[in-house]
């Protein structure tokens, strides 16, 4: 099999997987673990840059307003879309959290209308208001707007724009955002420390471990994606992209019994049914359609 297949395919493995990790620190509240997550991802990565002895950028981007400006921008929207995550999968919603994910190459297609100026085909005409149907039904099926799915599907699609335009390949633009990120994270995990309240290192050794390795967690499916998405084609990563959402829905339903019938089902088969619409769209026109490449934030 292409390695590059393995590869991406590994990759979203382990972000399919994600839940289970969450789920482990739900003792831990939620902003602590965003942060822990923000400040030993910037350690990993800067190991990984130390390892390869790739530095030399680091100065010109630290020169440069606009980039900063840039990633400073995806670097929040990157906070709120884990944040959101977290929330969402120690809540109990990990179905609804997985829709977000299903949806979000739709919000792409219309963020690209938007801002890019890409114009729609009819196909993706077709795609997107299907999907809305989907997401219509199931807004009666929850009694409420889904507003988790819909701010994973809109901060990540909105992180893909800014990534999408940005100078920076995948690893050294998260070390940009991390590093973006790791004083105020940091200042944050001190400052539970000092008012007696902080998780790590009086939880158990289990949990203290698992924060430590939240940075190792985060930066692993991100480097088997980079290294699968140079060797096959925005084609095969579009289709393959749906396997992360796919576990995250499994486990939901099979492992922690979540709801999931009746217009819920139809719900969500409205939403496959467009985003087998688009994918096909996008495999008959040989992987032209960008859109199809995800982010590489990823929850």
């Amino acid at each position: 099999m292409n390695k590059g297949i393995l590869y991406a395919t590994g990759g979203y493995v382990l972000w399919g997987l994600l839940p289970l990790y969450w789920k482990a620190l739900h003792i831990v509240p939620a902003l602590e673990t965003l942060a822990h997550r923000m400040v030993w991802c910037l350690l990993v990565v800067l190991l990984l840059l130390g390892y390869q002895r790739h530095w030399q950028w680091l100065p010109r981007v630290l020169r440069d307003r606009r980039v900063l400006l840039t990633f400073t921008a995806s670097a929040l929207l990157l906070t709120l879309n884990w944040f959101v995550y977290i929330v969402a999968v120690n809540a109990n919603h990990v179905v609804e959290a997985s829709l977000g994910y299903f949806i979000n190459p739709l919000v792409n297609v219309l963020l690209g209308v938007l801002f890019l100026k890409e114009r729609l085909r009819l196909s993706q005409s077709i795609a997107i208001a299907v999907a809305i149907s989907g997401v219509l039904v199931l807004t009666v099926s929850y009694g409420a707007v889904p507003w988790l799915a819909l701010t994973l599907a809109g901060t990540f699609g909105l992180y893909g724009l800014l990534r999408k335009t940005a100078t920076l390949n995948s690893l050294e633009g998260l070390t940009m955002e991390t590093l973006i990120l790791f004083v105020p994270a940091l200042a944050f995990l001190l400052y539970q420390e000092f008012i007696g309240v902080g998780t790590f290192g009086h939880t158990g050794l289990t949990t203290t471990l698992l924060l430590a390795a939240a940075g190792a967690v985060t930066a692993m499916p991100l480097l088997l994606f980079a290294a699968g998405a140079r060797r096959i084609t925005m084609t095969s990563l579009g289709i393959l992209q749906y396997i992360a959402p796919t576990l995250q829905l499994l486990l939901g339903i099979l492992v922690y019994r979540e709801p999931f019938g009746g217009a819920r089902v139809i719900g969500f088969c409205l939403i496959w049914l467009a985003l087998g619409v688009y994918t096909l769209d996008g495999v008959l026109r040989g992987g032209r359609a960008a859109s199809l490449q995800p982010a590489t934030g990823k929850p």
